[in-house]
């Protein structure tokens, strides 16, 4: 195998592992899982570490999120097969070319070239496009694109801190102010942060719009239930 070729296959496999990684973690807050406690336990799953919290068992909770644990497994062992007979290609490759220092140094430039994509997509501005692509990639597929997303971001006690997508405002809002729409004193939600151009306070004056990308704090399934947006845990 040409040892440029070797290098390149194990760049690319790298890469792809991370899509995936990341493609899962949306997976899973879709369900109403936490981002941060989906991306370890998405790691944990797809390297077969078997490294458990009391946090996983947020993940057997339900038969959606166990059904998306088993295909995380069952790509985990595909890959981590695949990655362990590219890296050994790439040392066997190695071995057998009569290459000078020189000559290796150049061919590890896939690697670099991955290194800087990870660099680059760790970027605030860049990771959060990218973060926002997938959100509506994993829409479309669960045919959720039109109708408005709740993601739990983190458990606070018995409430949660949401991030809530508007693809459309409830008619029960459209062109009212926060403080008319009686949110809070009706169902104990705090829209804390609007999202358009730019990530504001939310204040009184606050008229929701078609787009607008809500950061609230309450009960999980009263927001999804408030704001119309599908809620994504299942019961048993």
């Amino acid at each position: 195998m040409n040892v440029i070729f070797a290098f390149t296959q194990f760049s690319v496999i790298i890469l792809i592992y991370w899509v995936i990684s990341e493609f899962f973690t949306v997976l899973f807050r879709f369900t109403g899982v936490p981002d941060e406690k989906a991306r370890f336990q998405v790691v944990s799953l797809l390297t077969g570490s078997g490294y458990t919290t009391r946090e996983s068992e947020l993940f057997v909770s339900t038969k959606s999120r166990r059904r998306l644990a088993r295909i995380i497994m069952l790509f985990g062992y595909v890959f981590n097969i695949t990655f362990i007979s590219a890296l050994i290609n790439v040392f066997i490759t190695l071995k057998a070319s009569e290459r000078t220092l020189h000559h290796i140094i150049g061919q590890i430039i896939p690697l670099i070239a991955v290194a800087i994509i990870f660099l680059f997509m760790r970027m605030p501005r860049i990771h959060t496009w990218g973060e926002n692509l997938l959100e509506a990639l994993v829409g479309r597929l669960m045919n959720s694109g039109n109708g408005n997303s709740a993601f739990l971001l983190d458990y606070i006690g018995d409430e949660s801190i949401v991030h809530v997508v508007l693809n459309h405002v409830p008619e029960g809002y459209a062109g009212k102010r926060l403080a008319d729409t009686g949110i809070k004193a009706e169902h104990n939600i705090l829209v804390m942060l609007v999202d358009r151009d730019k990530t504001v306070p939310a204040t009184a004056d606050t008229v929701f719009k078609a787009g607008d990308k809500l950061t609230v704090f309450g009960n999980y399934a009263t927001i999804c239930r408030v704001f119309e947006a599908q809620e994504r845990v299942e019961a048993e």
